[in-house]
């Protein structure tokens, strides 16, 4: 296949749509009548409200960030001071800015330390892992930056010296993988050995896996233990050992899964797995193929990329080619498709972003080679062979999934014991994985699995 110049622009403006809704904010209609609502109805809102910045991938990062404050690993106040000191869209800005106040309060945590004032050391720590995490995310469109795994290793670094300070046991562990292992951490409601339910949590397209602490904190205090992990493409795996993403998940999970039940103190029968983000397809695709899962949730579910792509394609008038004819052409690594991609990254703060760490997550060198890559992520026919119970999320302003397509796609397409859950956006809960609105979050995702998992009724910290 051979697109003509009419096709090629509109494939470029479909994909250039739908950059802008993965990675920006957008303003979405009503909840689809199919999706059950979490909260009550409301009007519809805009998601990432402009606090500090109007540019709508900055908009959201913030808010992601200052979402940390629930667990206490960010402060508001912080939050708000460095925002304020950003040139809006300007990536260099960002990472100075954020990377400065990281530095900041990872001093202050060291001072705190010397004279012995180890709490105070350690939520210092806990927000200057959060920082560095926060001034990293935008240096990928130069993957040999020198500064991606020193930023990134100063984040872990912090973390890890946070948890030493902590009272929740955990261990740093190795999973055996293929020829290599993944890095995970292994927390734990108690050190008493105890045969216990296992939470699995797992992060997406551009996370590390100690983002995922404030939830591995949530199942603890439920009586899970918790283990979270980073696979192809995520964390560790692609800044140190340059392992690309792969849309084939299941060969993840089930290393995963052997691991823990390796383990004296995992009740093998029960196993819950949470994918976060991308995590909304890379989990439900594991679990298709790993029967000891006891328990899903898709945060939020994410069905097929390719299709989403191909639907706004159509809408826009461009020819009518099939998910397989737009692959094997995005794999020649067209010249015109890759100018002029680029060229909506120039003047786009959210394209250029998703492009960019696409590139940098898929090992692409182009913007082509990474949708060919991307267009590969699909749970058509997989999805129907996904046994366990299953909880689908999904956010009202969601800018990743605008009206809930994939997960209501996600959720049509489940054959097992599932639920739709949707959150509204009038108490700021409709936002992507319901970032800021942790409390919402937590206490509705976890009522659902602590049912599932034969939880309800247990005091904090007990079966």
């Amino acid at each position: 296949m051979n697109p003509n110049r009419t096709t090629i622009i509109m494939i470029v403006l479909s994909i250039t749509v739908l950059s802008v809704i993965s990675a920006g904010c957008t303003m979405i209609g009503q909840q689809s009548p199919a999706s059950p609502p979490a909260t009550p109805d409301a009007a519809p809102a805009p998601d990432c409200p402009a606090l500090v910045f109007t540019d709508r991938e900055f908009a959201f990062e913030l808010q992601r960030t200052l979402g940390a404050s629930y667990s206490g690993e960010a402060d508001i106040g912080e939050c708000l001071a460095t925002a304020s000191r950003i040139r809006e869209g300007d990536f260099e800005s960002w990472y100075s800015e954020w990377n400065r106040t990281a530095d900041n309060f990872r001093a202050a945590g060291d001072g705190s330390l010397a004279a012995g004032h180890r709490v105070t050391a350690m939520e210092a720590y806990y927000r200057a892992a959060t920082y560095y995490r926060t001034a990293e995310f935008f240096l990928h469109g130069n993957p040999a930056d020198p500064r991606i795994v020193e930023t990134w290793g100063k984040s872990r670094e912090s973390f890890r010296d946070a948890l030493a300070l902590d009272v929740v046991p955990y261990e740093i562990v190795a999973i055996p993988y293929e020829n290599t292992t993944l890095p995970g951490y292994f927390y734990m409601v108690d050190d008493s050995g105890k045969l216990r339910p296992l939470l699995i949590i797992q992060t997406g397209f551009d996370g590390c896996q100690e983002e995922l602490h404030p939830y591995a904190m949530e199942g603890i205090r439920r009586g899970y233990n918790v283990l979270t992990f980073e696979g192809p493409g995520q964390g560790e795996m692609i800044r140190v050992r340059h392992i690309p993403f792969r849309y084939d998940w299941e060969n993840v999970i089930g290393p995963v899964v052997d691991y823990a039940v390796s383990r004296p103190d995992v009740d093998e029968n029960r196993i819950a797995l949470w994918g976060i983000s991308l995590g909304g397809y890379l989990a439900p695709r594991g679990a298709a193929y790993e029967p000891r899962i006891a328990a899903l949730i898709a945060d939020g579910g994410t069905y097929d990329v390719g299709q989403t792509l191909l639907a706004n394609l159509r809408e826009g008038g461009g020819a009518n080619l099939t998910e397989i004819e737009l692959q094997e052409w995005l794999q020649t690594d067209p010249i015109e498709f890759n100018d002029a991609i680029r060229e909506v990254m120039a003047r786009d703060t959210g394209t250029r972003w998703l492009n960019e760490n696409g590139m940098f997550v898929f090992n692409a060198g182009s913007p082509a080679r990474f949708w060919a890559k991307w267009t590969e992520f699909s749970l058509v026919g997989v999805a129907e062979e996904i046994r366990c119970p299953t909880l689908v999320c999904a956010g009202a302003a969601d800018h990743f999934d605008p009206d809930g397509a994939q997960a209501t796609a996600l959720y049509d397409h489940l054959t097992c014991e599932r639920e739709l859950m949707v959150f509204s956006d009038d108490y700021g809960a409709g936002s992507h994985c319901q970032l800021g609105a942790f409390a919402q979050s937590f206490g509705a995702k976890f009522d659902w699995l602590d049912d599932t998992m034969g939880m309800t009724g247990s005091r904090p910290g007990e079966e």
